[in-house]
């Protein structure tokens, strides 16, 4: 059994920087250098991908920059209202088709969207790792996305996140500081079968 900081608690011994690791909206604002965030990214550039077709593509913007100017608009007004604080902004895309070995034609990727959530997930622990965090979400305008990042055929945008220090929780509105605190999870029994499979 493995305890974190934050008083999250493992069902078996894993490395604690899993239980450290969550998404806060409170940020510092404060600013974080390009070679810091490359460094987060490269994380993401090593995770398991079917066949290493790595398709995993990353559109970022550091605050204060003309790029995040851009990017920003792509998230929804409710993240918006707190991304803001945010040191770095992510958007995650992945390319839907890849060639296999010994192919000579390109076919769907079944997994590209998993393959690039590895890559996000290693980002995001790379992050926690540095002393930073990572907050993942789909609240974004995708149309938006594709039309400002020039987004072609062949890919896919998949999900943005927020990255940045851990800032003081009472600069939230009232119903999300209640809110801002490591989540829970599953017990580990509820999620895994031995040979079979039950939905909820």
């Amino acid at each position: 059994m493995t305890t974190s900081s934050n008083h999250r608690q493992a069902d078996y011994p894993i490395e604690p920087s899993f239980l450290n690791r969550w998404s806060p909206r409170a940020f510092t604002g404060e600013i974080i250098s390009e070679p810091d965030l490359l460094t987060i990214l490269e994380a993401g550039r090593w995770a398991p991908s079917a066949y290493n077709s790595q398709p995993w593509r990353f559109a970022y913007a550091l605050r204060g920059t003309e790029q995040w100017d851009r990017i920003f608009p792509i998230l929804s007004e409710f993240n918006q209202g707190w991304a803001k604080s945010a040191s770095a902004l992510v958007i995650f895309i992945s390319k839907t088709h890849f060639t296999p070995p010994g192919a000579s034609e390109a076919k769907l990727s079944h997994s590209h969207s998993f393959d690039t959530g590895a890559a996000w997930g290693a980002i995001a622990h790379q992050a926690q790792l540095l002393g930073l965090q990572a907050h993942g979400m789909t609240g974004i305008d995708f149309d938006k996305a594709t039309e400002i990042l020039s987004v072609p055929e062949g890919y896919r945008v998949e999900a943005a996140a927020a990255i940045g220090r851990l800032g003081d929780k009472t600069q939230l509105p009232d119903y999300l500081q209640a809110r801002e605190t490591p989540s829970p999870r599953r017990p580990l029994s509820e999620i895994t079968f031995n040979g079979t499979f039950t939905a909820d």
